[in-house]
């Protein structure tokens, strides 16, 4: 039969040689003279713990094998026993069957002795396994030795599961956690060293597995005591940025009440949203904090309509005050021109602003235009009237403190000189057949006063330039503005007078008496009238007349434009004027 290793037979099987009676599949050993027969464990250990024997203590007898079968055994024990046996190895993969190996063998621990049967559940006073006759192996041969079986086992009463030796691993990882004083309670002075080998676990009993001192506690309430103290520390401190950050999330921001004191100027830059202006407030001091004016604002719709601009403010003013005061128009501290308007009313507004002497700007205009920036092909003609005319560029211009006349005309001609640039105005002027790019902002100046709706602009530029053609036989080249009349007269009237009454007013801004352009603009154009200007939509027409404020009637012929001026009359009529 071959060897085989580490697959020990399952414990009361019959499987090759077992013991000379064998097993049955039962839990009870069959035969007295079974070496577990009566046995509870190994040594009887269920009867020395005082356990009930399961059948009273009454020993259990079976039936005997007929003797043929003892006989054999027998002779196959003294057969066994003649021969010498080598010490082989075996595999001990399950407990019966390493006891049939170990008493199987003539060279056990100790010298085969018939055993007396033991009444099953009694304790034997001597080794019960002393002298069994061999299971099997009686022909000299092992027939599960293997070169990797397991050493022969211990007799069942020395057996103990081997305890491993300690290691430093072992102890570094046993005594890691207790190597700190906080935690151990040892002074630092303790003999027991944190890198000292120490001393093998000395078994299962009671005694310290260190071998040394015990451990000293003198410190435990200190350090208890520690960290109570940081604890209530954590807790208060983040009860207290807890509180702050509901304060800041949910309650209400801190304001002042009334109307405020004092004077200061803010200044709000372009683009800044309410959380930006809520924090400008608040660093000048007119707010207490920024929440105060945005909780404020966002109660009151109108608070989208902020301007970007110098505002004069007070100081210590409540969220709600500072918001209706920065909503109002009139509180904003900037300087509105307005497309059309003419220099002689933005000098006296700028006047006004800064609380000068009325005239104050325009003679610094007059006398410092040269310093302002003008662009070179500017004030191109000697008769010009005014040379920033066309220049102060329509838009809001923040006034403050330090503000000049000089400072603001300069900011003024400079957002002019910008516009202009960006609609290349050299390179237009040139395509449409001007003289200059001067003509082409004195076109545009035209078209922002005579056109007066934006949705007529681009006719009424054309209604220009077809007057300006040398084959224009219905004007003969005269533009005849009303426009031109009022501006040399400073003045804003429909009814001008008789055309030939007209005619008899020289001045070079007269275009009822001159041909072609004026000699400079007559107003401050915006960016439609410019676009208008450079862009005139194609057609015939050479008059023009307003008969509603949506309406204007546009002709080729003077006939044509004769019936649409009476329109007009009739209009002017119904509306009582």
């Amino acid at each position: 039969m071959p060897p085989r290793a580490k697959q020990p037979p399952p414990r009361g099987t019959l499987w090759g040689f077992m013991t000379e009676y064998g097993r049955g599949a039962g839990h009870e050993p069959w035969h007295p003279e079974d070496p577990l027969y009566g046995d509870q464990g190994w040594a009887g250990q269920q009867a020395e713990q005082g356990t009930q024997d399961p059948y009273g203590g009454q020993p259990q007898h079976y039936q005997q094998e007929p003797q043929q079968y003892q006989h054999d055994a027998q002779q196959q024990q003294y057969q066994h026993e003649q021969q010498p046996q080598p010490q082989q190895p075996y595999y001990d993969g399950g407990q019966h069957y390493a006891e049939q190996q170990q008493y199987g063998h003539n060279g056990g621990w100790d010298t085969p002795q018939q055993q007396e049967p033991v009444p099953y559940g009694m304790n034997p006073a001597a080794d019960p396994y002393a002298g069994q006759q061999p299971a099997y192996g009686a022909d000299g041969n092992d027939y599960y030795a293997a070169p990797d079986a397991y050493p022969p086992p211990q007799p069942p009463n020395q057996r103990r599961t081997p305890e491993p030796e300690p290691t430093a691993e072992w102890d570094a990882e046993q005594e890691a956690p207790e190597k700190h004083p906080f935690f151990t309670g040892a002074d630092e002075g303790d003999d027991a060293e944190p890198d000292q080998p120490r001393e093998p676990r000395r078994g299962r009993g009671g005694n310290d597995r260190r071998g040394g001192k015990p451990k000293k506690k003198s410190r435990n309430g200190t350090a208890c005591l520690f960290v109570a103290v940081v604890l209530v520390g954590g807790v208060g401190g983040l009860g207290y940025f807890g509180y702050q950050f509901y304060q800041d999330q949910f309650g209400a921001p801190e304001d002042f009440a009334g109307s405020g004191t004092g004077s200061v100027e803010v200044e709000i830059p372009k683009g800044a949203g309410l959380g930006q202006i809520g924090s400008i407030l608040a660093r000048k001091g007119v707010v207490k904090s920024s929440g105060a004016f945005v909780s404020a604002a966002t109660a009151n719709p109108k608070s989208q309509g902020i301007q970007p601009g110098v505002y004069p403010m007070k100081k210590e003013m409540s969220g709600k005050a500072a918001v209706d005061l920065m909503i109002n128009p009139s509180n904003l501290n900037a300087l509105i021109v307005k497309e059309g308007e003419r220099n002689v009313g933005i000098y006296e507004a700028i006047d006004n602003k800064l609380k000068l002497d009325a005239g104050t700007t325009e003679d610094v205009a007059e006398k410092e235009f040269k310093d302002l920036g003008l662009p070179e092909w500017a004030n191109d003609d000697p008769d010009i009237k005014d040379p920033l005319e066309g220049f102060l560029y329509p838009s809001r211009y923040d006034i403050g403190k330090k503000s000049t006349p000089k400072s603001v005309l300069k900011e003024m001609v400079t957002r002019a000189k910008a516009k202009y640039e960006a609609a290349n105005v050299e390179a237009e002027a040139q395509r449409l057949g001007l003289d200059s790019p001067m003509q082409l902002i004195t076109v545009a100046s035209l078209v922002q006063v005579e056109g007066k709706y934006k949705h007529d602009f681009e006719k009424v530029s054309r209604v220009v330039y077809n007057r300006l053609k040398p084959n224009n036989t219905e004007t003969v080249g005269r533009l005849e503005f009303d426009s031109t009349i009022n501006y040399i007269k400073a003045e804003s009237r429909l009814d001008i007078g008789a055309v030939d009454s007209l005619r008899q007013i020289k001045d070079p801004y007269n275009t009822y008496d001159i041909k072609g352009l004026p000699p400079g603009a007559i107003s401050n154009p915006g960016a439609d009238a410019l676009h208008s200007a450079i862009n005139p939509k194609p057609g015939p027409w050479y008059y023009f007349v307003s008969v509603t404020a949506d309406k204007t009637l546009f002709a080729v012929t003077n006939a044509e434009h004769e019936k649409n001026r009476r329109q007009y009359e009739e209009e002017l009529e119904k509306s009582g004027q």
